[in-house]
């Protein structure tokens, strides 16, 4: 009975590891103060940051493309400013994480092995769905972006604290506005 062969990785590539980005290669492994632990603590608290970003662009722009109903220009536009500023924020961390002297998101699937928002692959989300579905996932990365900003305080990375900071006033503005429209109107007391 004949085995089955591993493919052979190509040329250049090594295999991605279950790691989020610490230790850098010796050539990637930007010059700092801060000792391997906390490098280590801070690259492991801000790349899953940046893959539930990505996600959860993916999914706005989803939503943004898919949308339909009478509040379609509304809630087009929001998502689109919204997937804008999620994008944005994505540069910003990995920089960052490469100044502290880690390595950050090399591929989808290095996304899809730290990501910790869900993916929406259904045919059809109806609008309060999407705005359910992305109040949601909006709360659960400002959970974690609190929890990052503890961590790089902690490991003397006022910076990335700083810049997690921005970022989180951001994430609550994307709540304040999903909350309002969620409520569908009603002005209730």
């Amino acid at each position: 009975m004949a085995q089955s062969k591993k493919p052979e990785q190509a040329p250049g590539k090594t295999k991605l590891q279950a790691t989020t980005g610490y230790p850098a290669p010796p050539q990637l492994a930007t010059p700092t103060d801060l000792k391997p632990e906390e490098i280590k603590n801070i690259v492991n608290a801000v790349n899953p940051l940046i893959a539930d970003a990505f996600a959860l662009y993916a999914k706005t722009k989803n939503f943004h493309w898919h949308l339909c109903g009478s509040h379609f220009r509304d809630y087009h536009l929001m998502f689109d400013e919204q997937a804008d500023g999620i994008f944005e924020s994505i540069d910003i961390l990995s920089e960052r994480v490469r100044k502290v002297g880690g390595t950050t998101i090399r591929s989808i699937s290095h996304i899809s092995q730290l990501q910790t928002i869900k993916d929406n692959n259904d045919d059809f989300v109806p609008a309060d769905k999407m705005i359910a579905e992305l109040l949601s996932d909006n709360l659960h990365i400002a959970k974690n972006q609190r929890q990052a900003i503890e961590t790089t305080e902690k490991n003397r990375d006022t910076p990335t604290s700083n810049l997690l900071q921005d970022q989180l006033d951001q994430t609550e503005r994307r709540i304040w506005f999903l909350y309002e429209v969620s409520r569908g109107g009603k002005n209730e007391l």
